[in-house]
């Protein structure tokens, strides 16, 4: 799914991410952590097909980049991510904001056909939102909004779903309503790779079973889960003591004050 081999990004003179190694076979879900500046956003922008590489070598579903058009390789990849939302028509229906996926368009500027309109509703009622439809985007709250995304995302059945931080700005009713959806999401038949970036560790579910650790624009660690997010791993990921406690199949990370007994 997708195959980065010392790939980095170089602007004004300066890495942005360097010698980046991560593979993502088929049927894996990742989770990618890194704290503010770690580089998440380029990667994603790569994956997408945005960014070219620098230095190395990049393969997206198979694409190498350099020897296919990026543009067609963005119509199997759904990206979710808040920075989107200011990209859209408020006043847009949320059937036209999910309708609008398919054709990769900020506004719907095709006429779709009832078979879409239906793929649209039915993407809607799985991800327990389809009484939104006739609602406007401006009128939803921050979490029912980041449902309709996931949902425009998936309009395109896209081979690999981007979740860039989607439980940003959610208090924590919302926040588990959306990562539950996202759980039964991955459990789907024919449910696309996910790759879910946070840098929060209680946002990694079960189902992400791989995490990469990316810290400022290199690799850290990354592979299982359970073997990366471990105390003494993370105390060196963080540069910091820190405690890292599984509850209830999620990680809890709590900083630990030197200063404190």
């Amino acid at each position: 799914m997708i195959e980065a081999k010392q790939v980095s990004v170089i602007r004004d003179s300066k890495y942005i991410l360097k010698s980046v190694d991560w593979s993502v076979k088929t049927g894996e879900h990742w989770a990618i952590l890194g704290l503010n500046g770690s580089g998440k956003t380029t990667l994603l922008n790569m994956v997408n097909g945005y960014f070219f590489p620098s230095e190395g070598e990049m393969q997206v579903l198979g694409k190498t980049f350099g020897k296919y058009d990026l543009r067609e390789l963005r119509k199997s990849i759904g990206w979710v991510s808040t920075a989107l939302q200011e990209k859209l028509y408020g006043t847009e229906s949320v059937e036209d904001i999910v309708l609008s996926g398919k054709f990769a368009t900020i506004g719907l500027y095709e006429q779709p056909s009832q078979r879409d309109r239906e793929i649209a509703r039915n993407i809607l009622e799985r991800l327990d939102s389809v009484h939104l439809s006739n609602r406007t985007y401006q009128s939803l709250s921050q979490g029912e909004k980041q449902r309709v995304l996931i949902a425009r995302g998936l309009m395109s059945s896209p081979r690999l779903l981007i979740l860039d931080e989607p439980c940003t700005g959610l208090d924590i009713f919302a926040k588990e309503q959306l990562l539950s959806i996202i759980g039964k999401l991955s459990y789907e038949q024919d449910a696309p790779t996910m790759i879910y970036v946070t840098h929060r560790t209680e946002e990694i579910l079960p189902t992400f079973t791989h995490t990469l650790l990316l810290r400022r624009g290199q690799v850290h660690s990354s592979g299982k889960t359970d073997s990366v997010l471990i105390k003494e791993n993370l105390c060196d990921f963080f540069e910091a003591p820190v405690q890292c406690e599984k509850i209830k199949d999620r990680f809890v990370l709590q900083c630990i004050r030197p200063d404190l007994p």
